[in-house]
């Protein structure tokens, strides 16, 4: 304990060590640092930490990417002009004179023109130049699949160096997208059963209006949101981003409710994926890209609310349901032993 008559010692001794930190560097790196912490450890900088590593993924993958899809796309292109050389150079050496060796000529070209683009195909190539395949849209999309483990599949990593780079970006992403997805949904979580308890209460206290006996009852209890109600807020999200892919991707709403379904419960289907196609893919507007981007994030964060919601609701039915099947045997319990009670008493 402390005595009375040092706190002044103790408060100046303080104060010297706060003024001798702040005059120190290595000291004042270190307050910043820790700020830097417990702010990254909040949701908003959570939730900007996977923004950020989102946007420099995508930049990333377009630049490892890009390189390999440049080299293949000159290759083909190569090929593709070796062959004519070589078809024109047969014409122009034999004539109609010399048909069965231009034959042989031209078919020799055209033999190995397929056998080395077949070879070209393999490793990835698919006729679209780097700017149609890793767009900026597209390289986000990616980045997001990767660490949401949706995994659309329609833009792959085809370089060595950008597999590993994925396999990189997963381990240090996944972790990331849990922290977030457990935050969200906590933040998400709390506000939802807060607006639910303020309804609920606004409705119990108008049925207590109209009935004097109601007035006296406890209105303070803590409310339990139903199953039901997130349900319905799932339902009203997918139909809010069914409505917006219409609009944005020209979709029919059966397909944008397929893509929403399936983004929202991680199935990632390849065959839609809100990029856009390939000629919009340059002149898509940033503004769509940001709906898209928030909208899966959080729908992401909107999962977790729900199922931290519908956890706590099935833990309330299942502790009632405990205690009703405790009260039942109870039940027969003392009916078994008043009927064996009533026999006794008969003999």
């Amino acid at each position: 304990m402390v005595p009375v008559g040092d706190k002044s010692s103790t408060g100046s001794s303080s104060a010297a060590y706060n003024a001798a930190g702040a005059d120190n560097p290595k000291e004042r790196l270190k307050e910043c640092c820790r700020k830097l912490v417990a702010f990254m450890c909040t949701q908003v900088g959570v939730g900007g930490l996977v923004v950020g590593y989102a946007v420099v993924g995508a930049f990333c993958f377009i630049q490892i990417e890009g390189q390999a899809g440049d080299a293949q796309h000159h290759a083909v292109e190569q090929l593709r002009h070796n062959c004519s050389v070589n078809v024109w150079n047969a014409t122009n050496t034999y004539n109609v004179l010399y048909r069965d060796n231009w034959t042989r000529q031209v078919t020799d070209a055209l033999t190995h023109f397929q056998v080395n683009l077949a070879l070209i195909v393999k490793k990835g190539y698919d006729g679209r130049t780097t700017e149609e395949t890793w767009s900026f849209s597209a390289a986000l999309m990616f980045s997001l699949s990767i660490f949401t483990m949706n995994g659309y599949g329609n833009v792959v990593p085809k370089t060595m160096l950008g597999k590993a780079a994925t396999v990189v970006y997963a381990v240090f992403g996944i972790p990331l997208y849990v922290l977030y997805f457990r935050n969200m949904g906590k933040v998400l979580a709390q506000s939802f059963r807060w607006l639910y308890t303020w309804v609920y209460q606004c409705s119990m206290e108008d049925k207590a209006g109209s009935d004097p006996y109601n007035q006296q009852l406890p209105q303070k209890s803590r409310v339990i949101v139903p199953s039901m109600a997130c349900l319905w807020v799932l339902a009203a999200y997918v139909a809010t981003g069914t409505v917006t892919f219409v609009t944005l991707e020209d979709w029919s709403y059966l397909d944008s409710t397929f893509f929403c379904v399936t983004s929202l419960c991680k199935i990632g289907i390849e065959n839609f994926v809100p990029v856009g196609s390939i000629t919009d893919a340059a002149t898509d507007h940033p503004m769509k890209l940001v709906i898209k981007f928030v909208y899966l994030l959080l729908g992401m964060g909107i999962i977790a609310m729900c199922f931290d919601l519908m956890r706590e609701d099935v833990q309330v039915r299942v502790r009632n349901l405990k205690m009703d099947i405790g009260l039942c045997f109870e039940d027969i319990r003392l009916r078994a032993v008043a009927v064996y009670r009533r026999r006794n008493s008969f003999d």
